[in-house]
């Protein structure tokens, strides 16, 4: 028995038999090529790069369906790299300038481009790494003509590599693949994240050894909590890791209790759990969790699906209509564009920034290209007749900002009932509360909307100065930090003073430890992912509004994050 500590990268424990991927070797002679060859290299680097975007395209499209648009993202970026020209003009630089083939000019640019990016002392760009990799290495495969290494798997395939690429991971067929175990990797990696997606636990960065004790068919334990990978175990730890299996089983199927129970306190506060979309089909995974509606449904996807063009407002109507159906009835928040910061769009040629989360993104973009702003509102407007469609505008900081966008989303309205196109004229509009002077300011923004929704991820980056994506500043990015804690109690309050109601979108709204402080702040509906939705609905039943409000008092005069969590830890009620 053989025991390899790395990192929990999704969570699950499994057992099952090894099945062994070993990097195919891509053979690359390094063989000069004539000057008059050049043009010709040039063609197959120009074919390669458009077939790569093809399959890409292809893996995109079957990620939104079996993963979910947000994380489907990933590969838009993929394509956004095909197309930067540093890679490119780089590529044909070599090719006309050292004389060299294709492939080796690729090989080289991109180990170029990896050496660098592995140079940077920060986490988060380090995890980038493995997204170039996975281009170069689908470029080289084109050009070479090398076929992919092919694994049989069955239901009991517990997969072990030296890295899997995000492509490889999005289309890991969940119903053969147990678990997967890799060399190298972190918990930041796409790989990682798209692993927590489709549910499939993973243990990665378990060293060079693993592929070293493991052969072809061992029986293996996968625990992807703890980051653990156990080769050949004996059976008293068999035994022991099969009743922790037989425990989380029990664990999901308990929960599915709560999928018609609304989420109320044991004195009988009621807070609605939504669920937060990205595309029309992950509404099925909000409903099939007893999801009330969605709280956020993030429209900048939409926008992403095509790099050339932006979706017409015809699009965006038929998109908003078909989920406002799919919900029948139940609520559906729609948040205008919010593109900039960390998701760009090819379409919009944005400059770079130094500072893209204080720069031009979300509403600013918005306010100042109408053609962009007004037909998502007209799509909007014309689709809440099919359902309880809201709309919400994202990164408000002013009162400026607010009237102009009600301005536009007025005219709207206008030139539809011009138009004599139907749409609901009392649709209820809101703003995200996720920037200090937006929280500020609570009171006076509140007498001019239906309600509030509290956008923790950018809230807490930009209350503690904290970059949410840089894992190096990742200590300071803290949702439990007294300060971000107070600016929430604030909106909350401000909210139900002006008698407009308040909802939370963030990361932090399925917390299990914060769940309590949100009951005790009144909180109307809570949205977050879908696999949260059951836990917190639990939770919030297993507290009275009394209760929640005795431990609110102590938190509140908790002086950091670490006092506050160890207060909420000590108070965690929890039937698992």
């Amino acid at each position: 028995m053989i025991t390899l500590n790395g990192i929990g990268a999704s969570p699950g424990i499994v057992v099952g038999k090894a099945a062994l991927i070993r990097d195919r070797e891509i053979e690359l002679t390094h063989e000069k090529i004539m000057p008059e060859e050049t043009a010709q290299e040039i063609e197959r680097f120009d074919a390669a790069i458009t077939k790569a975007k093809e399959e890409i395209k292809v893996i995109r499209d079957q990620a939104e369906q079996n993963i979910g648009s947000e994380e489907a993202a990933v590969f838009t970026a993929h394509l956004m790299i095909l197309d930067d020209p540093e890679l490119v003009q780089g590529v044909v630089s070599k090719i006309k300038n050292e004389l060299i083939s294709a492939e080796n000019a690729v090989n080289e640019v991109v180990k170029n481009y990896i050496e660098m990016l592995s140079a940077l002392d920060d986490e988060y760009i380090k995890a980038r790494v493995a997204d170039i990799e996975d281009i170069g290495q689908r470029l080289l495969l084109l050009l070479t003509g090398t076929e992919k290494t092919n694994v049989e798997l069955d239901k009991e395939t517990i997969l072990i590599a030296k890295d899997l690429s995000p492509s490889d991971t999005a289309q890991l067929n969940a119903d053969l693949i147990l678990a997967f175990a890799t060399q190298s990797g972190s918990r930041s990696s796409h790989t990682a994240i798209l692993a927590r997606c489709l549910g499939i636990p993973a243990a990665v960065g378990l060293g060079e050894k693993l592929l070293e004790v493991v052969t072809e068919g061992d029986i293996i334990i996968v625990d992807g909590n703890d980051g653990v990978v156990i080769v050949d175990p004996d059976q008293t730890v068999l035994k022991d890791y099969q009743r922790k299996i037989e425990m989380e089983e029990k664990e999901k199927l308990r929960l599915t209790e709560y999928k018609h129970k609304s989420a109320t306190t044991a004195d009988g506060l009621r807070i609605k759990i939504m669920g937060n979309i990205g595309a029309v089909n992950e509404a099925d995974a909000v409903l099939k969790n007893g999801g009330e509606g969605s709280g956020l449904f993030r429209t900048e996807f939409l926008y992403m699906e095509n790099e050339e063009s932006l979706p017409s407002e015809e699009q965006q109507y038929l998109s908003y209509k078909a989920v406002a159906e799919k919900m029948n009835g139940k609520e559906v928040v729609i948040r205008t564009l919010d593109i900039g910061g960390d998701k760009e769009l090819a379409s919009l040629n944005l400059a770079c920034e130094e500072n893209p989360f204080l720069g031009y993104r979300a509403i600013r973009i918005c306010l100042d290209r109408e053609d962009i702003f007004k037909p998502q509102l007209r799509a909007i407007l014309r689709a809440s007749v099919f359902g309880d469609l809201k709309v919400m505008f994202p990164m408000i900081a002013g009162l400026e900002e607010l009237r102009k966008a009600l301005y536009f989303l007025n005219e709207a309205k206008q030139e539809l009932k011009n138009e004599e196109i139907p749409f609901k004229h009392d649709i209820e509009v809101g703003i995200m509360i996720e920037v200090p002077s937006a929280a500020l300011m609570a009171d006076t923004l509140a007498k001019e909307v239906d309600f509030f929704s509290i956008g923790t991820n950018d809230l807490v980056q930009y209350t503690l100065a904290a970059d949410r994506n840089n894992e190096k500043v990742s200590a300071a990015y803290n949702h439990y930090h007294p300060a971000v804690l107070k600016l929430i109690k604030i909106v909350a309050d401000a909210a139900h003073n002006n008698g407009i109601w308040v909802g939370m979108c963030g990361e932090a709204s399925g917390d299990e430890l914060l769940l309590p402080l949100w009951v005790s702040f009144r909180f109307d509906e809570l949205s977050m992912s879908s696999v949260s939705i059951l836990k917190a609905k639990e939770i919030i039943s297993l507290w009275s509004a009394k209760e929640a409000e005795l431990l609110s008092e102590k938190v509140l005069t908790a002086d950091t994050a670490t006092e506050v969590k160890q207060l909420l830890a000590s108070a965690s009620k929890d039937n698992s």
